[in-house]
């Protein structure tokens, strides 16, 4: 492992700092707070031999092509549609994950914005800051009771799983729709698969837990807005390209749904005078899902055990591209 270099494009965890050490991997790491351009990416990585990315960096065919002798790529994320896997496989470049780690986290980043926007918890903190916590009225300032409600999960996976067990225990009913079956949330918290069009039409609360795909962009948007319950709230901790940004915003305004509460924008960072910010029925968070100091060590280990094995030209612990090794 000695002479191997890896060059990693934001600063990440001791933890998986120290990982690379110890196997005797030389690190080089890009620490301004500012995007590498893809031109800086491509330098830096023509000088090593792996790459641990964190953050949004395009793993396109262009970047791929002009580094194609890198051992391993290691993706300090469990999301990976910033990168075109079929070109790396075709280069024989092997691509690694961080899948699972981030599932607790995530969902109890999921479950406080249905929390926060069913009582306007944010738009509610901004009105004392701003010194507008005066007279009372029993009918001003009321929100949403969750228990008994239904929460429908697009994408039921592990993090609509973790999310809905917690739903569950806050006595909510839990609908989904996946391209198949979850037996494991049907058979312990009682889940009821439901087609697309039902999710939109029976869910109380909608939340996305899916990964960004051709057929997931923009799958919320205003056609879809238009079938949903005008008093129900829309999450999303998954990928901002998932909704329309546009036409939440008009269904918002409009009256169309009820409430949002984003951890993902689309794009990303979101403008500090969207109109999104100002809505009292909104919660908006800067794509925070995995940020705890356990879930973000927990990643970079991952992350660091992926560039160690494509080193040695072992499978990765955590492969987005296992057919590599057919």
């Amino acid at each position: 492992m000695f002479g191997m270099k890896v060059f990693i494009s934001r600063k990440i965890p001791e933890t998986g700092l120290q990982y690379l050490r110890d196997a005797g991997v030389s690190i080089a790491a890009w620490t301004t707070k500012r995007d590498l351009t893809p031109e800086e990416l491509i330098a830096h990585c023509r000088e090593a031999d792996a790459l641990l990315s964190a953050g949004g960096n395009r793993i396109d065919r262009h970047f791929l092509e002009a580094v194609s002798h890198l051992k391993v790529i290691s993706l300090h994320s469990a999301g990976y549609d910033n990168v075109d896997v079929k070109a790396a496989t075709a280069l024989n470049i092997p691509i690694g994950n961080t899948p699972g780690v981030l599932s607790d986290a995530t969902a109890n980043i999921a479950f406080l914005l249905m929390l926060a926007t069913s009582r306007n918890a944010f738009y509610m903190h901004k009105t004392i800051q701003q010194g507008s916590w005066g007279f009372f009225e029993p009918t001003a300032n009321l929100g949403i009771d969750l228990g008994g409600k239904t929460l429908g999960i697009y994408g039921l996976g592990k993090i609509g799983f973790e999310l809905a067990k917690r739903s569950v225990a806050f006595g909510m009913k839990i609908i989904y729709h996946n391209r198949g079956h979850h037996t494991d949330a049907e058979n312990l918290l009682n889940a009821k698969w439901v087609s697309f069009q039902e999710l939109l039409e029976q869910s109380d609360v909608l939340s996305v837990n899916t990964a960004l795909t051709t057929e997931t962009n923009g799958k919320f948007n205003k056609a879809a807005f238009s079938r949903m319950k005008k008093n129900s709230i829309f999450i999303n901790t998954a990928r901002g390209a998932i909704h329309n940004e546009t036409d939440l915003t008009e269904a918002l305004l409009n009256g169309t749904i009820w409430g949002a509460g984003l951890d993902v924008t689309n794009p990303e960072p979101m403008r500090y005078d969207h109109p999104l910010l100002s809505m009292p029925n909104v919660c908006v968070l800067p794509h925070i899902g995995s940020a705890t100091e356990e879930t973000r060590s927990a990643m970079s280990l991952i992350a660091a055990k992926n560039v160690v094995a494509g080193l040695k030209g072992e499978r990765l612990p955590y492969p987005v591209n296992p057919e590599i090794y057919r």
